[in-house]
């Protein structure tokens, strides 16, 4: 069910679909369809529209994408110094090439990932928001890598960021999935990348009565977490 509403803020306008339609905040998505701006001295009303998982979808659960499919334990391959040393040289200039400096790190060795952290005084640009200036950068150096060595995989951190939200991305997952088992609707998370997206599929998939899919298109998808009664 899609309804709009409106509010002199998007809290008012959340508040009112609350209030009509007798359900939780976390019952349902929001998606701003007018921020009121008309300019500098004039602003409207605010309008949101609701979207309440009201009937069951048909679906198929647990459907991965070959990128999102648990990884197997991979032998770790032998430390390649010439390689590594390359790859973070070219980090390296990328990030001066945006006007700042760091020193790029390999941190860690798995399977055929190497880990390297960028570490400086603008860690808070170097990792973005929401981390997609990492992402960049890791797709670039894999990029960069694939032409040296085919066989290894490159990580990109800074700070200790990837280990961080992780961790939150499967707090987040877990206490979504309780609030889908408790109501009987399903919801979506947050536009993640397909490594994010693979981190909630396994950390969801030997949890009772839950089951997840991917939706959207292009790198960034969100998952939907579904409670199995949907489907009764």
């Amino acid at each position: 069910m899609i309804r709009e509403f409106e509010g002199k803020t998007e809290q008012e306008a959340i508040n009112k679909a609350i209030e009509e339609l007798h359900i939780e905040r976390d019952d349902f998505d929001v998606e701003v369809v007018d921020n009121g701006r008309r300019g500098l001295f004039k602003k409207g009303n605010v309008k949101i529209r609701v979207n309440v998982d009201s009937a069951p979808e048909e679906e198929t659960p647990m459907v991965y994408e070959e990128s999102e499919e648990p990884e197997e334990e991979e032998e770790t391959l032998e430390q390649d110094s010439e390689f590594e040393e390359k790859v973070c040289s070219f980090l390296e200039g990328v990030v001066s090439r945006m006007g700042y400096e760091c020193k790029a790190v390999v941190t860690a060795r798995k399977g055929r990932k190497v880990c390297i952290s960028l570490e400086g005084d603008n860690s808070n640009i170097i990792i973005g928001r929401k981390g997609k200036n990492l992402d960049a950068f890791q797709i670039i150096a894999n990029v960069f890598a694939g032409r040296l060595d085919s066989g290894r995989k490159i990580i990109v951190d800074a700070e200790g960021y990837r280990t961080r939200h992780e961790d939150q991305i499967i707090k987040e997952a877990y206490r979504t999935a309780q609030q889908v088992r408790k109501t009987g609707r399903s919801r979506l998370l947050e536009p993640m990348n397909p490594y994010e997206r693979r981190l909630v599929h396994t950390a969801l998939n030997d949890v009772t009565g839950i089951e997840t899919k991917s939706e959207g298109e292009g790198l960034y998808k969100q998952v939907r977490i579904i409670s199995k009664r949907e489907y009764r």
